[in-house]
């Protein structure tokens, strides 16, 4: 029996709501980019919402090597975490996608959102080659082969290659020796891919236009990234948009509703930033330091918006 998806009036003007909220900029000025990618997370919900047998693969982690210390940013794995964890709740299976370098921090939030050790992990070596290197073609086997076979793959603020091939930081610094080529796994034929960024250098950007990142966001030729991808959801910071996509998912599925949302409180959210720092496993990506703070502002700040994005859905917040 097909799920029962509730496109009512009231539900997508929720969801528009929650997506004004997640594009909300920081100053980057995002709003072009926020404006362009209207409309695209109730398709990327929808896409999963009305999936007969949904396979979520996760991408996410942004290695900083000018960090003090060189580390994973908390901006992914946080949003990956809530991410993985309300689809686990409902029994979508699900897959968490990193690097060596960022592995212990998807892991750490992981763990911190009461996510089972026994969640499967899939990780390329920074120096693999191409799609024919067998850590990467072998994840590809994995997928097509498994049941169901992985139907969705979503990228949390993931850097990706811009036209030249190097991958590059806000600054325009190349990082391409410190950033596995994930996207190889992000770009399947067969596999519908979500996008999720806050600047423009993030897999899936390239869906927005190089051009319109170029004059938009400062270093913006250089950095845009050049992997495009089905639904780019454009945020003032990641996490919010990986969460913003949680709960326009749980206001489409009602059937799922309670379990998608039911880790999604301050306290919980508070609880994988103390661990992640707590346990030096990432630092903010912004100031590159170990700290209680996101893109430079502190937790209070993100947690304003959650309980924002919550009070949009018309779910109370219980912590």
């Amino acid at each position: 029996m097909s799920a029962v998806i509730d496109n009512s009036p009231e539900v997508l003007t929720r969801i528009e709501q929650i997506e004004t909220i997640c594009g909300r900029d920081i100053g980057h000025g995002i709003e072009p980019l926020v404006q362009a990618a209207q409309g695209r997370l109730l398709g990327a919900a929808r896409s999963i919402a009305e999936h007969p047998s949904p396979h979520v693969a996760i991408i996410t982690g942004f290695f900083i090597p000018h960090g003090t210390p060189p580390a994973a940013e908390n901006d992914g794995p946080i949003g990956c975490a809530h991410l993985a964890a309300g689809l686990q709740r409902v029994g979508v299976p699900v897959r968490l996608v990193t690097d060596p370098l960022c592995l212990n921090a998807v892991q750490t939030a992981a763990r911190a959102a009461g996510i089972p050790a026994n969640l499967p992990y899939d990780f390329v070596p920074v120096d693999a080659a191409s799609a024919e290197d067998p850590s990467v073609s072998s994840i590809v086997k994995l997928w097509r082969s498994s049941e169901p076979p992985v139907s969705h793959v979503i990228s949390i603020e993931r850097a990706g290659p811009s036209s030249d091939g190097t991958v590059r930081n806000v600054n325009g610094d190349d990082i391409t020796a410190h950033t596995a080529p994930l996207h190889l796994l992000f770009t399947l034929n067969d596999i519908i891919s979500i996008g999720i960024g806050d600047l423009g250098n993030e897999l899936g950007m390239a869906t927005l236009s190089h051009e319109l990142i170029a004059k938009t966001i400062k270093h913006g030729e250089r950095i845009a990234c050049d992997i495009p991808c089905d639904y780019p959801i454009m945020c003032g910071v990641s996490n919010w948009g990986a969460i913003g996509l949680l709960i326009a998912l749980a206001l489409l599925r009602y059937d799922w509703k309670s379990k998608l949302t039911e880790g999604l409180t301050l306290d919980i959210d508070k609880h994988i930033l103390t661990t992640l720092v707590n346990e030096e496993a990432a630092i903010d990506g912004d100031t590159g330091l170990p700290g209680f703070t996101i893109e430079t502002f502190p937790w209070e700040f993100h947690g304003n918006v959650l309980t924002e994005l919550l009070a949009a859905a018309g779910l109370s917040e219980s912590a």
